[in-house]
């Protein structure tokens, strides 16, 4: 198991081999109620169709399957089929809670909070997301446990997410420092700033829409980002959406801005003009047009479809298109200006 990366590594089948009952300690188990005797004597009747328990070899300790290991014990059993992890204790138990929401008997809801709140002491900078994969929690969920638990164990200002890469949680350094590069490189392309800086596309961009405006480079204090590449967002903070009725944020809804209605007149005004309406390629233009045009009011509707692990790759796409519109505009522009030469 690779706990930096969220990824379980399954054992190849050929690492499976007898082991002596007698050799093997008991596991530390997320189950807080210890076994079910009743589900072990179920196990004992379908014994020889069940899978290898798990064991970390350094320590001969069982890491799943004590279930398994009561039944074989209650049939006499000297021997029993067994896989081995080698890796540190502390990834043992992760492995430990991984396996057991995956099969068997079900984990409740107190054990994976338990075993949630465990993994945080032992991994405090490991995502919401990647601990909710190990433990069959929900994300918020995760996030509570580690609040509350925040008191006892600070946490570091770093996540590592499924990929096993690093997120710092605060980007207030990064931010001024791309405010000093496109301060003082004004024409220092935006990607490049990202890359100085390790700031996403999204919040480099941020950052310059920010001066643009006047602004401070790092946004005032307000509620935590889901990541730091949805800074992007920021102007959007203010708007509280409406409780649902099961307790749920329903999307704001927001008034179509004067920029959003003036564009769909102006694309209403070229569908009817005759010089495109009359020929297929001014028709076939106008199809285009339409199919590639959207409003705020459009994206914002989408947004929260994107999960935070695609945030930075949504965000890439978008700038792409984004240079793709500016260099559109520029040729047009260009066109216009010889025109009137």
């Amino acid at each position: 198991m690779n706990s930096s990366s969220g990824r379980v590594m399954d054992l190849p089948a050929h690492f499976t081999q007898p082991v002596r009952i007698i050799s093997l300690a008991p596991a530390d188990t997320p189950r807080l109620n210890g076994i079910d005797e009743a589900h072990a004597q179920r196990l004992a009747e379908v014994f020889e169709s069940l899978p290898p328990i798990l064991v970390h070899r350094p320590t001969m300790r069982v890491i799943d399957g004590m279930h398994r290991l009561r039944a074989a014990s209650s049939l006499g059993v000297e021997f029993i089929d067994a896989q081995f992890f080698d890796g540190p204790e502390d990834e043992a138990f992760i492995q430990s809670v991984a396996r057991n929401i995956a099969h068997g008997l079900p984990l409740s809801i107190a054990d994976r909070r338990a075993a949630a709140e465990r993994i945080l002491v032992s991994f405090p900078a490991m995502s919401d997301r990647s601990i909710a994969v190990y433990t069959g929690l929900d994300a918020k969920t995760v996030a509570d446990v580690r609040r509350r638990s925040a008191v006892e164990n600070p946490q570091p200002n770093v996540r590592v997410g499924r990929d096993g890469r690093a997120h710092p949680l605060d980007r207030t350094a990064e931010r001024r420092r791309a405010a000093e590069l496109m301060t003082s490189r004004p024409g220092m392309p935006l990607r490049a700033v990202a890359q100085e800086t390790g700031l996403s596309l999204g919040t480099a961009h941020d950052v310059r829409q920010r001066l643009l405006r006047g602004e401070e480079p790092v946004p005032p204090p307000g509620p935590p980002q889901q990541s730091d590449a949805a800074a992007g967002r920021a102007g959007d903070r203010g708007l509280q959406a409406p409780a649902s009725k099961e307790g749920g944020q329903l999307p704001a809804r927001r008034p179509r801005s004067a920029a959003a209605r003036g564009a769909l007149e102006t694309l209403r005004v070229l569908a009817g003009d005759p010089s495109l309406r009359h020929s297929e390629s001014g028709r076939e233009f106008i199809r285009w047009l339409h199919a590639h045009f959207f409003t705020d009011e459009a994206w914002r509707r989408r947004i929260n479809a994107i999960p935070a692990h695609d945030v930075e790759a949504v965000t890439d796409i978008a700038m792409k298109c984004s240079d793709t519109w500016r260099r559109f505009a520029e040729e047009l522009s260009e066109r216009r200006s010889s025109r009137n030469k």
